[in-house]
């Protein structure tokens, strides 16, 4: 038999070889938060009309536009009424980037859209800005209740970090106004292209009127207040334009 000091060696080599015990683990989160579990974005698009062609321009989109929606789904298309001047925003559905490529590739060899509407509406505008973004995952796109009112686009840039650091406080002030009863939440977007962190919200009212009614309301419910105060600590600004739909806009 080996004495007991040889039978100890290969446990102790053993012992120096194998890797250490792991200890206790904390997990760091890397990711921004939560996406929807498809591949499905919205592209948005704004784009400035120069001021004594802003006219020409929607009449020239409502009577044309036929030509771009047979190529991929328009969500909807505003013109600004309030909080901005000149400017008109559309929303397009994709399924996909691929699918993104393929009805940029066939707009270009569409004669009737780039003749009748592309080589005169370009002249109007001043600027175009496009962004990539995706419905939050506890949103569905949503509709009005009834054709007619108005829309606001609410823009929030929030501190960097994404959902993972705001995404609870921000939910939490959206359905407080929502519980209000006064709006429709139509959709949330968050950028993956464009300026990160941003966040838009689409929310439908029957009128002006009734929409600062119901902000004013708002404004007294103490769990719009507390939800509110706890999701501007994460906000570095806030802007809100007033949108009137376009006759060729689905959303109405």
């Amino acid at each position: 038999m080996l004495p007991p000091a040889l039978l100890r060696r290969p446990l102790a080599a053993a012992a120096r070889l194998a890797p250490p015990r792991p200890g206790p683990q904390i997990l760091v989160r890397l990711s921004t938060g939560p996406r929807q579990n498809n591949s499905i974005f919205y592209e948005i698009r704004t784009y400035d009309i120069k001021p004594a062609k802003m006219k020409e321009f929607l009449e020239m989109v409502n009577k044309y536009f036929h030509f771009r929606t047979a190529h991929s789904e328009l969500v909807g298309f505003w013109y600004s009424e309030l909080g901005a001047m000149n400017k008109v925003f559309h929303i397009w559905k994709y399924d996909n980037f691929a699918h993104r490529t393929a009805v940029r590739h066939a707009l270009a060899n569409d004669k009737d859209w780039q003749g009748k509407f592309i080589s005169a509406a370009l002249p109007l505008v001043e600027k175009q800005h496009n962004e990539v973004a995706y419905l939050v995952p506890w949103c569905q796109l949503g509709k009005p209740s009834k054709e007619g009112g108005v829309y606001e686009w609410v823009t929030f840039q929030m501190k960097p970090g994404g959902p993972a650091l705001w995404g609870e406080a921000f939910r939490a002030a959206i359905n407080a106004h929502i519980n209000t009863g006064y709006t429709k939440l139509i959709g949330v977007f968050h950028t993956e292209y464009g300026l990160l962190n941003t966040v838009h919200v689409l929310w439908w009212n029957e009128s002006p009127d009734h929409r600062a009614a119901g902000r004013h309301s708002a404004h007294e419910d103490a769990r719009v207040v507390a939800a509110v105060r706890d999701s501007v600590r994460f906000l570095e600004s806030q802007q809100n334009v007033l949108l009137i739909p376009l006759q060729c806009s689905p959303l109405k």
